[in-house]
């Protein structure tokens, strides 16, 4: 049987995106819940959110950030998956949800992902990278591997069993909480091979020198904080990782045989 969905999206005036993440969602052959936490928009985030009648619940307060937004999305959600998508996220198709609604309908699997593409934020026809994800194995992580967090669907009984986003990890909750998930917990998880989520290209850890340096430190901490030891390369292979993303899969071959050797030796 196919498990029911909610879907949580952080919003703050995010009224230039909104509308290609709630169409996405709107659009899906499988029904999902669909919860909307605003951080107390004053454009017309909150407009658009109100014209959609396939949103369930919305929320509109100050908050302290994205992933305490995250938070009260899962204390709302009722469905048995649960899956973020950003506000200026977009689902890849109609049906990426019956996707996921069908692996998870194997009653062992207690998460699942996929890959995403990185779109030009005002065409979002134009490809700007590809993450590939590739199927997990607990070596992945000591290589500098994640799987891309809005293509990650994980079951509400895991988050009430090992907990929400710690947000003493700032731009690495997301980070911290699949390494607890996946390494620590050892949870069932599928790897879905097909692009899920389109995503705007841009982001704080990655964009200057010094947001680097702070979030490698975040991602540093995200091991500790569960008790578990990296490699002294682990957190500098991380960014190395995306370098693929920009490349053609035939050009990045070399690439990721590097870190298919990186994965395999740890």
């Amino acid at each position: 049987m196919k498990p029911t969905v909610s879907i949580i999206t952080a919003t703050y005036n995010s009224a230039a995106t909104i509308r290609d993440c709630l169409d996405s969602v709107s659009s899906q052959y499988v029904q999902a819940e669909h919860i909307i936490i605003d951080g107390g928009s004053t454009d017309g985030t909150l407009n658009a959110v109100c014209s959609c009648p396939h949103i369930a619940k919305i929320i509109s307060e100050k908050d302290h950030g994205i992933y305490d937004a995250m938070n009260k999305g899962l204390e709302l959600a009722t469905g048995e998956v649960v899956g973020i998508l950003n506000s200026d996220d977009f689902y890849a198709g109609n049906d990426t949800l019956t996707k996921v609604a069908e692996t998870f309908a194997d009653a062992k699997v207690d998460a699942c992902y996929g890959d995403l593409l990185y779109v030009d934020p005002l065409d979002t026809t134009k490809i700007v990278r590809k993450w590939v994800s590739g199927a997990y194995h607990e070596r992945c992580f000591y290589g500098g591997w994640m799987p891309p967090h809005p293509t990650f669907f994980v079951r509400r009984s895991v988050y009430e069993r090992y907990g929400r986003f710690d947000l003493n990890l700032g731009s690495a909750a997301d980070y911290e909480l699949m390494l607890r998930f996946l390494l620590k917990h050892k949870i069932r998880t599928a790897y879905i091979p097909e692009v899920l989520v389109k995503m705007r290209a841009g982001g704080i850890s990655g964009a200057s020198l010094k947001n680097r340096l702070v979030a490698n430190q975040m991602d540093r901490k995200a091991w500790k904080v569960n008790g578990l030891k990296c490699f002294p390369w682990t957190t500098y292979l991380k960014p190395l990782r995306k370098i693929g993303q920009f490349l053609p899969v035939d050009r990045c071959a070399p690439l990721r045989s590097v870190t298919g050797f990186v994965d395999l030796i740890t």
